[in-house]
């Protein structure tokens, strides 16, 4: 029925409106710029390509062909790397294509538990279980929230697994790779680095450089601290030229088969934005995290890894259990335009009931919100949640705050030089 249809649209809008009047602290996600939504709802979304560029098996792809190659070319500029694929349409699948390129059914492989932060593509009811892949997961070090190395060495060696791998759902620190790369090498052992939460650190410098400092393989989603379409890159270093071709087999025809060519190039017009402002962006991302950190801390909330600056990223792993847990604070915040996901801290046994929050900085900056906002946020939030509130009043001041953060930054705006796509690519 048509009335559905205007139905649908309307509960869109009402979507859009509320979140233009929200604070989003959802780790994982972030805004696009224009420029990259243009792409999105180009000719390139009604359109089919498989297989590499001028290799497909489709026609019609004279120009996806140029997008991809530019893209391509970005990718491995960006970061530095021999090898990379911008065709998964997500991290998950991402990590599947991995998967299937580095471990068969029935082996193992290393990783981080679930209550310790991993994401659940690890876990046997993700890409990992779906794969057939056993797992053994890391002694982890609770205090410092990083992986204790002499635990993990010691596991390696005991598994001989055929993948090491490192990457985080909650990720504050670093990856021990350079510590561990040679316990990998003495296995035989490649290593695989799910970057997805902090892609867009790594390639503004910020976090870690996984691909140099000891890993074969990265995947990540490229929507979440690298702000671009709801995507998914494998990128690679020093590869075998089989690895390299195994890697391409597993995305595509393994995991995916057109690869949403608009998401592709909405993609490409990240990248090239993010070399032009990345490296800014992702340096006010780390910084807005640990003043938000230091600002909830001082106001009496649990923030995890005090002792440590909180964290090296753009999250942080906060314990509500004083005030009713996760979950309850997780639904007052949203009561109040305050966007957040209640999250499993170490210890916990429930991921429905779990102690903690996780917030990110990523999308706050993205809207030009500096240090002086993270106080008035964390003062927010210890309004709704500590003091209990009411979310309507508190909802008030959070809209009054954002009012002055509607426009996105870090990227190209109608109007300035180079605005135009064929001039960026």
């Amino acid at each position: 029925m048509k009335e559905d249809a205007y139905w649908i649209r309307d509960q869109v809008q009402k979507h859009n409106k509320w979140f233009e009047e929200s604070i989003p602290m959802i780790a994982s996600e972030n805004l696009m710029s224009p420029l990259a939504k243009e792409m999105m709802i180009s000719d390139f979304h009604d359109r089919y390509a498989e297989g590499l560029p001028g290799k497909r098996y489709y026609n019609g792809n004279i120009y996806v062909d140029q997008v991809e190659i530019k893209c391509l070319e970005l990718a491995q500029r960006i970061f530095k790397c021999q090898f990379a694929d911008v065709r998964p349409i997500s991290g998950t699948v991402a990590n599947m294509a991995a998967l299937m390129a580095l471990i068969q059914p029935g082996e193992t492989m290393t990783c981080t538990s679930l209550d310790h932060g991993a994401h659940i593509s690890t876990a046997k009811f993700g890409a990992v279980g779906f794969r057939g892949v056993n797992t053994a997961t890391y002694p982890f070090d609770t205090h410092d929230m990083v992986i204790d190395v002499d635990g993990a060495a010691k596991l390696i060696r005991e598994v001989k697994p055929k993948v090491v791998q490192f990457g985080l759902s909650v990720f504050l620190f670093p990856a021990p790779i350079k510590e561990l790369k040679d316990v990998a090498a003495e296995v035989n052992a490649p290593i695989w680095y799910d970057g997805a939460h902090v892609l867009g650190l790594i390639a503004g410098g910020k976090f870690q450089d996984p691909l140099h400092e000891g890993a074969n393989v990265l995947t990540a989603s490229t929507h979440k601290t690298f702000p671009g379409p709801n995507h998914g890159l494998v990128l690679g270093h020093d590869l075998s030229e089989e690895l390299s071709k195994k890697l391409n087999s597993a995305v595509f025809p393994g995991v995916t088969s057109s690869h949403h060519l608009h998401a592709m190039a909405a993609l490409a017009v990240t990248m090239a934005e993010w070399e032009i402002y990345g490296e800014k962006y992702a340096a006010q991302v780390c910084k807005n995290a640990k003043a938000l950190g230091q600002a909830l801390h001082e106001l009496g909330i649990e923030v995890l890894c005090s002792h440590k600056g909180f964290t090296e990223s753009h999250t942080i792993a906060v314990n509500v259990a004083p005030y009713g847990g996760g979950a309850e604070a997780a639904n007052l915040m949203e009561k109040a335009n305050m966007i957040a996901n209640k999250n499993m801290l170490p210890g916990d046994k429930s991921s429905v009931k779990p102690s903690g929050i996780r917030l990110g900085s990523q999308e706050m900056t993205r809207v030009g919100m500096k240090e002086s906002e993270m106080k008035e946020v964390a003062a927010l939030i210890h309004r709704v949640v500590v003091k209990k509130e009411s979310p309507d009043l508190v909802k008030k001041d959070v809209i009054a705050l954002k009012r002055n953060f509607t426009k996105v930054r870090y990227c190209l705006h109608e109007g300035e030089e180079g605005y135009a796509y064929h001039k960026l690519v």
